[in-house]
């Protein structure tokens, strides 16, 4: 292995223990501050990618799409049982959680993703497994479940953003 990829795989597990401790800790919703990290993962996903000019093949679409399908799926769903509360420091405040089953949820889509990583090296495909599509697939994530909790937040989150 070379330096290269431990040090990917060192930044993914890295990635992967901050999203579950966000799952399990209350944080504030914010619509703002939740996609900042979908924008990021995908501009670094897309810079990624564009600096390996691998050319795709019908191999990397269909594990792209695959990928694409369960980075949305489960992060709709992380959004759909999510639970509110009010803030502890500012009750006017909302905060939400995922708890185990959204840490269950994110082993499920490195699962999905692992697999879909194995096969497609074992029918060459280059893109679908590189790091700029892992990034890719963490934005959608990302992205997926801001969009839905934006819509499930409580009232009262949404006339404190504004503040």
């Amino acid at each position: 292995m070379t330096s290269n990829a431990l040090i990917d795989v060192a930044l993914a597990l890295a990635l992967i223990a901050y999203l579950c401790a966000k799952q399990l800790s209350w944080r504030p919703v914010d619509p703002a501050r939740m996609w900042k990290l979908p924008l990021i993962l995908g501009a670094a996903g897309v810079i990624s990618l564009a600096r390996e000019h691998l050319t795709i093949h019908p191999v990397d679409a269909v594990i792209l799409g695959i990928s694409a399908v369960s980075a949305l799926a489960s992060g709709a769903l992380m959004a759909r049982i999510a639970r509110f509360r009010p803030s502890a420091a500012d009750p006017r405040l909302v905060e939400s959680r995922t708890g185990w089953m959204g840490v269950a949820i994110w082993f499920g889509l490195i699962a999905i993703r692992v697999a879909l990583d194995v096969a497609g090296h074992r029918m060459g495909s280059d893109l679908a497994v590189s790091t700029g599509s892992i990034l890719l697939v963490l934005a959608l994530n990302r992205g997926a479940n801001a969009l839905v909790l934006s819509a499930r937040q409580p009232r009262r989150a949404y006339a404190m953003a504004g503040r």
